[in-house]
């Protein structure tokens, strides 16, 4: 009888590690069959508006409520001045290279210092394609040349549809200022701003002399640096 039931406990014992055994093995297979094989599982992706998963590489004019920009206003520490002899009546552009369609209102000029005894008149802000056609323009921003110093919107006579592509904002002056009095704010990056590039692509240059408005078309093959070298240039400008 004792060598039975020492028999019998033994047999239960091995049937019970059997079991366990086999509710181990199931458990394993089945959390592997979840996670797509063994090994760890694979993270989940990341959640929208996380910065890696959007492939965030930088201030963007989103979060300052523009469409688009020259630069981030951030690093437009620099003022550039000129004389009125300088920079009466010619055009000074500024390229903008736009990666989505937009509807184009106003643009932002930031200004840095003004002449309260300045004499302004047929001072204009626009916006030229690709082509040298003029998109659109502002009215005579004289009167906003004077006030405060401060980034301000300045808007287009009428708002535009704007396709992907280079555009040039342009600014025409005209009048007499004290020099270093009417500045504009800008990265002061010198003469080094059209580095690799040539007309019709410059990215800050001039067109035409003796301008009282800003014409129809332009030449952007005629596009000069003459007086960009010497300062005037790499002006600030946001688009809403």
């Amino acid at each position: 009888m004792r060598t039975r039931t020492t028999t019998v406990t033994v047999t239960k014992g091995l049937v019970a590690a059997l079991a366990t055994l086999l509710l181990l093995s199931a458990c394993t297979t089945s959390d592997e069959g979840r996670h797509g094989g063994a090994g760890p599982a694979t993270p989940a992706p990341a959640q929208s508006g996380d910065p890696a998963s959007d492939g965030y590489q930088g201030p963007r004019p989103q979060d300052q409520n523009l469409l688009a920009w020259t630069g981030d206003p951030n690093d437009a520490g620099h003022v550039t001045a000129q004389s009125a002899v300088g920079v009466g009546g010619r055009i000074t552009l500024v390229r903008v290279v736009l990666r989505e369609r937009i509807t184009w209102s106003d643009i932002w000029l930031g200004l840095a210092g003004v002449d309260p005894n300045a004499q302004l008149s047929n001072c204009y802000l626009g916006v030229y394609d690709g082509s040298g056609t003029l998109r659109a323009a502002t009215p005579d921003i004289s009167s906003q040349l004077t006030g405060e110093a401060i980034a301000k919107p300045l808007a287009l006579g009428k708002p535009f549809t704007a396709a992907p592509g280079t555009y040039f904002i342009a600014l025409l002056l005209n009048g007499n200022w004290a020099t270093n009095a009417l500045t504009l704010k800008s990265t002061g990056a010198g003469i080094s701003v059209n580095a690799g590039l040539a007309p019709p692509q410059l990215r800050y240059s001039t067109v035409l002399t003796g301008q009282t408005a800003l014409p129809a078309t332009v030449n952007l093959n005629e596009q000069s640096t003459g007086i960009i070298n010497t300062g005037w240039g790499s002006q600030w400008y946001g688009i809403s």
